[in-house]
């Protein structure tokens, strides 16, 4: 998937506009002065959620070529409403998957940041978070050695998608709670971060 995702951002032409945490938010914010700003639009909330969806809450972590086509169309259109949350987006993605193909650690900070402006322009717009942007928010947090904050962030994340199986497993990592285990082995077997941490 992630192979896919830097195919996509090659292909649509997107190059790294910020590489580095103090980049990230002017950057945004320039982005962000040019975008339709329109706060009954959900086209790109929505396709954060479909993104999520088949991505990280399905067993298997898969992209179609359907999504792809939607996300390189709204990435594409200067007429796409809130444009400037997509794009951000597609530059964490893309910051993921290039220091993912070259072996390199990801810039956390760059993360962290990215995903605490998402956080705060999603809900100040559409009036709530993405599930993706908790889950992401919380590896960042985590890989930058903020525990506590990775934990706040799964926990706030539940609370609002308390059905969510990446949040259930990274609180179980967090907590090793007997009930969450169970859940996620007798109702989650198959997903593939259940698999990937080898929860039995």
């Amino acid at each position: 998937m992630k192979n896919l995702i830097f195919l996509f951002l090659f292909c649509i032409g997107l190059n790294t506009f910020a590489q580095s945490a103090s980049q990230v938010n002017s950057v945004f914010q320039k982005i962000k002065e040019g975008a339709k700003i329109d706060k009954n639009d959900r086209a790109v909330y929505d396709l954060l959620d479909e993104f999520y969806n088949k991505n990280l809450q399905s067993e298997k972590d898969e992209m179609t070529p359907e999504t792809v086509e939607r996300i390189e169309k709204m990435a594409s259109n200067p007429d796409t409403k809130n444009l400037h949350i997509l794009m951000l987006f597609l530059m964490y993605q893309q910051h993921i998957s290039r220091t993912a193909m070259v072996g390199k650690p990801s810039d956390t900070d760059f993360q962290i940041e990215a995903m605490t402006l998402l956080e705060k322009e999603t809900k100040d717009i559409y009036g709530k978070v993405p599930a993706i942007i908790y889950i992401y928010k919380a590896e960042a947090l985590d890989g930058g050695g903020k525990k506590n904050e990775a934990k706040a962030a799964v926990d706030q994340g539940l609370k609002e998608y308390p059905d969510s199986v990446p949040l259930k497993v990274y609180s179980y990592l967090n907590t090793k709670d007997a009930a969450l285990k169970n859940d996620l082995v007798k109702n989650h077997s198959n997903h593939w971060m259940v698999q990937q941490f080898e929860i039995k």
